[in-house]
């Protein structure tokens, strides 16, 4: 069997390295990637401890790769004009995006995928027409939110786009965050916000957010680039102490966007099938696109080789209806928390407007719907030192553990700070 997946990314090149895998390096796997080799988008990307399992599970070997370029933080906080509210017993990994398409293409080239940098496959969707993918028996359309091969059969896709309303660009920042820290600034043209967080391997990512509204009136919409981050280094130079803000690759006049959500009522046509960006978005609030982009890649190789490496199914047209079965039906509520998160954002100046910064954090922690009256009292106990002292130690104890369960080579290093 030959399988072409187009894009680089974590869905393209992690799917690639199962297939080899799981097919005992039988089958012929191509990974057609636009760009050179270490070139990558934005800065770093979070994880989470289920991810890192699924990891482990399907191959060690990678994931070793990953984990130990892995930063954790361990600790969320939020910060109202200054007023620092904890949310405690909260913790993530991060790791630059260049780092981890580097441990994917290290791990690829090991298990023999065919690794083809520089290379637009079917850049107008045309599969048929390329060579690469004219004869091969699956087609992995991995191209990202702009997916060309999507777009070219949206009928049969049955593809949707709708956009949020907020403004938000994705900067990185000099400055090293302790915490996953969500920062709120109040200015004469309204309420403007981020989200920042650390990686190892990278300068810290900030993620800064605001309406229309305020991004009209604070002249966003007008200023150029530089101009744009020495304002905003102005208004959060409180939360970033003086240190700069760093634009994102290929800014062009602009860094700012609009949140795009992607949903697509079927991920295959024939031999083709979507994975990743291509096939769904869920707003970066939740911070679940590598994550989701991964666990696409780990079901499609589990249909396409129920067997493991004793050889891949007969059917590949049942396999990939039930890789389309399977993730839509897991991606729906998903997609729906995103939004809820997403809306929530876009309702933040009334949010604010009258509530104190335990109330207001309160309601952040509690935007996908999910939290009780238990975790409400628990919230407010969190403030105290002692108590935040105890969540810390039980939540390094509860990684050591998840560490040990899954087999990492230094799960002690996960409670000294040495990974």
């Amino acid at each position: 069997m030959k399988i072409v997946c187009i894009g680089g990314g974590p869905a393209g090149l992690y799917l690639a390295i199962l297939a080899r895998l799981r097919s005992d390096g039988r089958d012929e796997v191509v990974v057609a990637e636009r760009n050179p080799p270490g070139e990558a988008s934005g800065f770093a990307v979070t994880l989470g401890e289920d991810i890192l399992d699924e990891l482990y599970r399907t191959d060690p070997v990678g994931a070793d790769g990953v984990r130990a370029a892995a930063h954790v933080w361990g600790d969320q906080v939020v910060e109202v004009a200054g007023e620092t509210v904890h949310l405690g017993g909260r913790y993530g990994y991060s790791i630059g995006r260049a780092r981890l398409l580097e441990a994917l293409t290290v791990r690829a080239r090991q298990v023999g995928v065919d690794l083809r940098f520089d290379t637009e496959a079917a850049p107008d969707g045309d599969l048929a027409a390329d060579p690469l993918t004219a004869d091969a028996d699956v087609v992995v359309a991995a191209d990202g939110i702009n997916s060309a091969v999507r777009d070219a059969r949206t009928a049969e896709f049955g593809t949707r786009l709708t956009h949020g309303t907020n403004r938000y660009a994705w900067f990185g920042t000099s400055k090293t965050f302790e915490a996953f820290t969500f920062a709120f600034e109040r200015t004469e043209a309204g309420w403007i916000w981020f989200h920042a967080y650390p990686a190892a391997d990278c300068v810290s990512t900030c993620i800064v957010e605001c309406t229309p509204q305020t991004w009209a009136g604070l002249g966003l919409d007008r200023l150029s680039a530089d101009e744009g981050m020495r304002l905003l280094e102005t208004i959060f130079a409180r939360s970033l102490e003086g240190h700069s803000l760093i634009a994102p690759p290929g800014t062009g006049a602009s860094p700012w966007l609009e949140f795009r959500e992607i949903r697509n009522t079927s991920w295959r046509s024939g031999h083709v099938v979507l994975a990743g960006d291509a096939a769904h978005t869920t707003h970066f609030a939740i911070g679940s696109g590598t994550v989701l982009a991964v666990a696409d890649a780990i079901v499609l190789a589990e249909e396409l080789y129920p067997d493991g490496t004793t050889g891949r199914t007969a059917d590949v047209d049942a396999a990939l209806a039930g890789y389309d079965a399977r993730r839509r039906t897991a991606l729906a509520p998903t997609q729906d928390m995103a939004r809820r998160s997403m809306r929530w954002f876009e309702e933040v100046p009334q949010r604010l407007e009258g509530a104190d910064a335990i109330d207001f954090s309160w309601s952040l922690l509690d935007r996908r719907g999910d939290q009780g009256p238990l975790h409400r009292r628990l919230h407010e106990a969190t403030q105290i030192e002692p108590v935040r002292r105890v969540r810390r130690r039980l939540t390094s104890a509860r990684r050591v553990h998840r560490a040990l369960r899954r087999g990492e080579i230094d799960p002690i290093g996960v409670l000294t700070g040495r990974r």
